[in-house]
């Protein structure tokens, strides 16, 4: 280890916590224990459409994929959970708290950049990059190893302090760093509350989500028709999925954020639905521009809303269903 790596590293995140990262932790860059078993998923058939997945699977069995000569990954969670949400009457539909405000990956991609900077400022030829959930890294198992937490039986990070209430993101660099000692405990003991309470029966055992069955991919990833099996389960969510979430026992009493990008736009807690139907293609991008609610298009956020009308018909929602 380079003599400065610890006052580098210290710094870094110091300068991370500054920037509203709750969670920072640094770990080697190296082929991801859970390779083969990512791979036995893909090959299960369970990622369904989400093709971005398989066609990238070599690029996950190491973090050089992503920056050349990487040696070191610091490893960030950004809290996200600020209000409680709202009920959802008849009429209306339930959005994921991550999609309430601004899309994530924009506001965390500039503070990565900052980050990044910090970085530079100190090393000026070191090689970085941010990446946040769409680059071929598997991060929740690099995130234990950072030490920022355990995966759950869902699937998610969980952190006893923050839960699972957190965007994951990662600063790549060829710079050695001070390295942090991996999680090694599963707190999550014998309890199955969010196996249990999956209202699609998403998992197939403990820690192995079929995505084909899940919330969020039913209304986000999928670009045909839901299964009809599967449209009761939806409920009134029309994008997304918190379920899983909000019963695990380790979100009980996790702190709030007052970020305001990521606090509720104006009807999106819950989300109306029968104006959705009035929206031609340039409105809809006028109106969920910017918000991650974009990526399920507007064919697939009506898909969803009839969904949801037809979960719990009112006479506004028969009217809005007839326009289409």
């Amino acid at each position: 280890m380079p003599p400065d790596a610890r006052s580098l590293t210290e710094a870094l995140k110091s300068e991370a916590h500054r920037l509203d990262f709750a969670l920072v932790g640094a770990t080697p860059a190296v082929t991801p224990h859970g390779i083969d078993r990512f791979a036995s998923w893909l090959e299960a058939g369970y990622a369904g459409e989400m093709h971005y997945l398989p066609d990238r699977r070599d690029a996950y069995a190491h973090p050089d994929s992503i920056l050349d000569g990487v040696k070191s990954l610091l490893m960030l969670g950004r809290g996200y959970r600020t209000i409680e949400p709202s009920p959802t009457p008849a009429g209306t539909g339930r959005v994921s708290r991550y999609s309430w405000g601004r899309d994530y990956h924009d506001r965390i991609h500039d503070d990565l950049r900052l980050l990044a900077d910090a970085l530079r400022s100190r090393v000026p030829d070191a090689r970085v990059r941010g990446v946040v959930d769409t680059a071929p890294l598997l991060e929740r198992e690099f995130a234990q190893r950072a030490g920022l937490g355990w995966i759950g039986k869902n699937g998610l990070l969980l952190n006893r302090e923050a839960g699972s209430w957190f965007f994951l993101a990662a600063l790549l660099t060829d710079v050695e760093l001070e390295y942090d000692s991996p999680e090694e405990a599963d707190h999550c003991g014998s309890c199955t509350a969010c196996l249990d309470a999956c209202p699609t029966d998403a998992f197939v055992s403990p820690y192995v989500l079929d995505s084909r069955r899940c919330i969020s991919y039913l209304t986000i990833e999928l670009r045909d028709a839901v299964p009809e099996s599967l449209r009761e389960g939806m409920g009134d969510w029309v994008f997304g999925c918190d379920v899983c979430q909000d019963v695990c026992p380790w979100n009980h009493r996790t702190p709030t954020c007052d970020d305001t990008d990521f606090l509720p736009r104006p009807d999106s807690d819950p989300l109306p639905l029968a104006d959705l139907f009035d929206l031609d293609e340039a409105s809809f991008r006028k109106r969920f521009r910017g918000s991650p609610l974009w990526r399920a298009r507007r064919r697939g956020l009506l898909r969803n809303a009839a969904i949801n009308l037809g979960n719990h018909p009112t006479a506004e929602g028969e009217q809005a269903l007839a326009k289409g």
